[in-house]
């Protein structure tokens, strides 16, 4: 019926010959070797044209970002949510806590914790691990440990570094070299030298083998120390003889 519509209407580009072609059935000509052609041949009554190929899209996001979305649980999220908002009334964030924190799951806890810890909540990325230290399922793990160390240094929460730090050598722990250096990096910039050097004798207890990032960190910190730096300097040329260290002019030690 719409054929003979067409047919009979007055519009100057319809001719007789297209519209015998359109009425005509089409056929899709397709082969193994073109299955990753982009492009379709369709056969209109003697005339082959090629069609580009679309694939259906349902909206939604592609890629990483849908599968990131995937990464945290709504019982996750909405208990972050709950954090933030509660963090400054301590009673009902305490509240809070106990209602929906403690039936969190393993996964989604952590989930919790790397979350927090991300966006700098050292606050609360301490309490949650605290309960999570409470939990059955709780066994010691170093990584916990060095991203909740490596937060709280990074902003300069250098006294609840070193709590959780004890905590960790308490269950016989060694952290890694990343470790080392941002509580390394995290005394130097808070002005504590002395605490500095602590750290770094213990690092020399790690029955890891040392590396050279949280030595050149030290010596780099210890500058207007030198008779500290000395001693890190002879203890990196010795672990790391093919390796040099610059040394500023004097002046910079106060050396006249």
């Amino acid at each position: 019926m719409a054929i003979r519509a067409l047919a009979r209407s007055k519009l100057p580009f319809f001719s007789p010959s297209i519209l015998r072609v359109l009425a005509k059935p089409s056929k899709i000509t397709s082969s193994s070797s073109e299955s990753t052609n982009p492009f379709r041949r369709i056969d209109w009554g003697g005339s082959v044209c090629e069609v580009q190929s679309r694939s259906f899209h349902d909206g939604r996001p592609r890629g990483p970002l849908w599968r990131g979305k995937k990464l945290i649980g709504k019982e996750a999220i909405f208990v972050i949510l709950g954090l933030k908002r509660y963090k400054g009334d301590e009673e009902k964030l305490e509240e809070f806590m106990k209602s929906h924190v403690s039936r969190l799951l393993k996964l989604d806890m952590i989930a919790v914790l790397s979350e927090l810890e991300r966006q700098q909540e050292v606050f609360l990325a301490l309490k949650i691990f605290e309960v999570m230290q409470k939990e059955d399922w709780y066994k010691p793990d170093v990584y916990l440990y060095k991203d909740l160390i490596v937060t709280l240094a990074r902003n300069q929460k250098m006294e609840e570094a070193m709590q959780v730090w004890e905590s960790m050598r308490n269950e016989n722990l060694f952290p890694d070299s990343q470790t080392y250096t941002e509580v390394i990096r995290g005394f130097l910039r808070y002005g504590s030298p002395a605490d500095a050097m602590n750290i770094y004798e213990d690092m020399k207890k790690s029955p890891d083998p040392p590396e050279e990032t949280p030595f050149r960190v030290l010596l780099k910190g210890l500058l207007p120390f030198p008779l500290l730096r000395n001693r890190v300097k002879q203890d990196f040329e010795e672990m790391f003889p093919e390796r040099h260290v610059y040394d500023p002019p004097e002046e910079i030690f106060g050396v006249q």
